[in-house]
């Protein structure tokens, strides 16, 4: 009965097994929501493939004097093994694949070594790092093939000012690549730096194009949008980010509509020209916006909105102005009866 506890929490903790951490030799989190145990176990640390830097720690039993810690060089290769002249050849491959190797060399010396290898150090990957509109910019040491939206949600999700676009520059080269995928590893070139550009929608209605592989060393950047300014007869005037294809209707929307006394005929949108001091102003009739008549205007980056406000007198808020200054008449009148007291 103890044996089959033991072996249901074994199971249990395979499926927690870390995918990433924030900072190597914390504490692992836990797998993310919406991977599937099987992709964690086909793809985890168990799976790891070495690379320069990584250190393993190999025990031998019954041999204490060929234990070590040993570090695979910048060949890919372990080469201070005792008593092992050649090198054991480590990068792309998993601790088990080596502990064969190991096994292997030490039989020319010891009948049926019994050899144990575990990673103590990964550091052949730098980490990827992930800044700009996310709650929690961090960086990210990966053990396995992760994809942009584990990044997304390790770094908080999105904040309001995400702007659409997601850009991935590709500072590493893939160490090792996978069959098809032999163009990744090639050197990269300092001045020509490849980069992907996701769409923010497309990740979120799961495009499988716009949930690319992340790389060892890439930098995710969730470019933050410019503000547009909404100002005058609206209920909550205010700036807005800019969203794609954002336009004057939703804009206005955004900050709670236009007020009753709003003169939705006189809209009035300042834009700055390029390479000018000065602004040009460009009516619109937001009103025919709502009935179809014309076309809506799609808003640019550090526009002022400005809704006009009808006269006192306008057919529109005349009735107000009226019922306000009879309202106002009566109660001057009434102030300026005198008030007596009865004993």
């Amino acid at each position: 009965m103890k044996s089959k506890i033991f072996l249901f929490l074994a199971a249990l903790l395979c499926f927690g097994i870390v995918v990433y951490s924030q900072e190597p030799g914390q504490t692992p989190a836990s797998t993310p929501t919406g991977v599937s145990a099987s992709s964690v176990d086909n793809q985890g640390v168990k799976n790891y493939l070495l690379g320069p830097g990584d250190v393993i720690d190999v025990r031998v039993f019954g041999q204490p004097d060929l234990n070590a810690i040993a570090e695979v060089d910048s060949d890919g290769n372990i080469s201070s093994l005792p008593f092992l002249e050649t090198p054991i050849r480590a990068k792309c491959r998993t601790e088990k694949e080596i502990q064969k190797d190991i096994a292997t060399a030490y039989s020319k010396y010891i009948k049926g070594p019994q050899v144990s290898v575990r990673i103590t150090e990964r550091k052949s990957r730098q980490p990827a790092t992930v800044f700009g509109a996310v709650r929690a910019p961090t960086r990210l040491v990966m053990v396995r093939r992760v994809r942009l939206n584990e990044i997304v949600a390790a770094s908080g999700g999105f904040t309001e000012r995400a702007s659409g676009t997601i850009q991935i520059l590709h500072t590493e080269p893939v160490m090792c690549p996978e069959p098809g995928d032999e163009a990744a590893a090639a050197p990269i070139d300092g001045t020509k730096v490849p980069f992907e550009i996701v769409k923010i929608q497309d990740l979120k209605t799961g495009k499988i194009e716009a949930n690319p592989l992340i790389r060892p060393g890439d930098y995710i950047i969730v470019t933050e949008a410019e503000p547009v300014y909404i100002t005058g007869s609206v209920v909550n005037p205010q700036g807005v980010y800019m969203r794609d294809q954002l336009t004057l209707s939703l804009a206005i929307a955004m900050v709670g509509g236009v007020r009753k006394e709003a003169k939705t005929s006189d809209v009035r949108i300042y834009r700055q020209k390029p390479g000018a001091k000065d602004q040009e102003m460009i009516k619109v009739d937001l009103a025919a916006i709502k009935k179809n008549q014309t076309p809506d205007i799609l808003l640019q980056p550090y526009d002022v909105v400005e809704v006009s406000e009808a006269g006192m007198f306008s057919a529109k808020r005349l009735p107000q102005t009226l019922l306000s200054g009879v309202s106002g008449g009566f109660q001057s009148m009434f102030t300026a009866i005198p008030t007596r007291v009865l004993y």
